[in-house]
């Protein structure tokens, strides 16, 4: 059997990767199967209940018309217990039968700057360099995959794809890139000559909306299929996969089974990250500055679908629909279904988690159309009310008013609480060359940000 190593074991990749090997095997290939666990100490319970229930768990979907349906997924094969050396990955990893290396870590946890330079002084990085250099593992991904290929290539077990599932640009170019620079700056010229004739990196599109799995949902599976299901999960009815067809030791038929294998995924991958991420984005912020707790009351929210749909149709289908470049995506129709989708009440995905990591959102999935327009002069007023929207969110965060944690992975404190403390915090952020790279500091990013500042104050005080 051929096997497939994912690191992160969370609810996104059993949603999704996961569903389209199960219903590949459901048809009746089984020559793949996904072994898997997490680089990082999380998730513990759900991790036991996996491995108690042999891989197996329930997948609940639901259409925005609200119809539920229940599927048991048998994808995976074994759990990896974790500990600290990662011994049960690395031996996973150079099995000769494990032919597909995937991971699902955040935007985040791939701690590179808008030139895909490394940040190798961030404490995890640093650390697990050192870690590294002594010949032990360490938690984010670099140093996973590093001990995993460093063990595959002593044992002569072949070539391996390594296959990002993360909602982040050309994110196997990313990953590669940002793995190269961790095995350059261990200084192993061999593990590097290895991966780059012995592993490919093919960019991925994924989708699919997977709140956190909550005690509600394994009531309802417990209800509907009498399983107490300890690893029960939820996500939309909507799923869609679009993969650069570079597997270097073999794949499974996933096209079979709904997933699209493309030369090049880059329109798919600018529809999906400009369009879904950063429209989700966009709701999250607003609705939570106007006292609201899920998307899809944002959604139904008159003024905030009116931020997200000018948002698209006047700044990112002009960017990305153009005579000289035509999409091959309806990129109006993709609007509407992002929106129509976003709007199923049973779904119940809160702000909290899609309002994450705005230090990474912003230069991932809003910069490149703000960068665009103004490249060409043309108005970036619909788009500015993005970064407007988070700065008074940020605002809110920095005042301790947020109604639920915030978690950013990519934010500096610091460097936050500096903006929102400057004379001028619209012009701090603006100038923030992390957020902006080579736009910041631009007077018409500036400008347009301080109008939708006020258009945003106004919505705000109008709904208190």
């Amino acid at each position: 059997m051929n096997l497939q190593l994912h690191i992160g074991l969370g609810a996104f990749h059993r949603a999704h990767q996961a569903v389209y090997l199960h219903r590949l095997r459901a048809r009746g290939d089984r020559s793949w199967a996904i072994v898997g666990g997490n680089s990082r100490p999380d998730m513990a319970e759900t991790l036991a209940a996996l491995a108690a229930q042999h891989g197996r768990y329930t997948l609940e979907t639901v259409t925005p018309a609200g119809e539920r349906s229940y599927e048991e997924i048998d994808a995976i094969e074994r759990v990896i217990p974790w500990t600290p050396d990662l011994a049960g990955l690395v031996a996973a990893g150079a099995d000769p039968a494990t032919r597909i290396v995937s991971f699902t870590v955040t935007e985040a946890g791939y701690y590179l700057d808008p030139r895909d330079r490394l940040d190798l002084a961030a404490p995890d990085l640093a650390a697990d360099l050192a870690a590294a250099r002594e010949g032990r593992a360490g938690s984010t991904i670099y140093a996973a995959l590093t001990a995993i290929l460093r063990a595959r290539m002593r044992a002569g077990a072949g070539p391996v794809t390594l296959l990002n599932c993360d909602n982040l640009r050309h994110n196997g170019d990313r990953a590669r890139a940002g793995l190269m620079q961790f095995i350059a700056a261990l200084g192993d010229d061999a593990l590097a000559a290895w991966v780059e004739a012995g592993t490919t990196s093919p960019n991925a599109m994924v989708d699919r909306i997977t709140p956190r799995p909550t005690a509600e949902v394994a009531a309802r599976v417990k209800a509907a299929t009498g399983r107490d299901d300890g690893a029960a999960l939820m996500a939309e009815s909507f799923l869609q996969w679009v993969i650069e067809d570079r597997f270097i030791a073999g794949r499974p038929a996933w096209e079979s089974v709904g997933a699209q294998m493309v030369e090049s995924v880059q329109a798919w991958e600018e529809a999906k990250i400009r369009i879904l991420n950063a429209t989700h984005s966009c709701i999250a912020w607003a609705g939570t500055l106007v006292g609201l707790g899920y998307i899809h009351e944002g959604t139904h929210d008159a003024e905030i679908r009116a931020f997200a749909h000018a948002y698209v149709t006047d700044d990112v289908i002009p960017c990305l629909d153009r005579p000289e470049a035509p999409s091959p995506v309806d990129l109006a129709a993709y609007r509407d279904v992002v929106l129509d989708r976003f709007g199923n009440p049973d779904i119940r995905d809160t702000n909290q988690r899609v309002a994450a990591d705005g230090f990474s959102k912003l230069p991932g999935f809003i910069r490149p159309t703000l960068a665009e327009r103004l490249a060409r002069d043309e108005s970036i007023a619909s788009v500015a009310m993005l970064p407007a929207l988070f700065l008074a969110f940020l605002h809110r965060w920095h005042r301790g008013e947020l109604p639920f944690e915030y978690q950013d992975q990519a934010m500096d404190p610091a460097v936050a609480r500096a903006i929102c403390t400057a004379a001028d915090p619209e012009a701090a952020f603006c100038a923030d060359a992390t957020i902006w790279g080579p736009i910041a500091g631009d007077a018409r990013l500036l400008a347009a940000v301080r109008a939708a500042g006020e258009r945003v104050r106004d919505f705000v005080a109008r709904r208190r």
